[in-house]
């Protein structure tokens, strides 16, 4: 969650979250309130360690207004990647054996 040093309406709300862990990386399925709270957006993260205690992070803001798009887009790339391992005759269900992807339960964070 972003945490602010000034006043705490600034502060952005996160009232869902899901962690997917995947081999050396973990995404962050985040949903977040808007400063006038009546609205959401969602934030991707890819985290992947580097060091002991360091962290490799990148971040997608995605608004309500290009959900579709982005979730057709995502659904033709996958569909894409099936298909042309289906032709070579690699295994495309399941997770692989070098990056197992562990999906955690959603967790509420935040109550009205």
């Amino acid at each position: 969650m972003e945490t602010s040093t000034t006043q705490s309406t600034e502060k952005k709300e996160e009232v869902f979250s899901r962690r997917v862990r995947a081999g050396k990386r973990t995404y962050f399925f985040d949903v977040k309130a808007t400063k006038s709270e009546k609205d959401f957006y969602i934030t991707i993260t890819e985290s992947k360690k580097i060091a002991e205690d360091e962290f490799k992070k990148h971040k997608i803001f995605l608004y309500k207004e290009d959900f579709e798009k982005f979730a057709d887009a995502l659904a033709e790339a996958v569909d894409f990647v099936h298909d042309e391992l289906g032709k070579q005759g690699i295994p495309v269900t399941g997770a692989n054996e070098e990056t197992p992807v562990v999906v955690e339960a959603p967790v509420a964070v935040a109550e009205g």
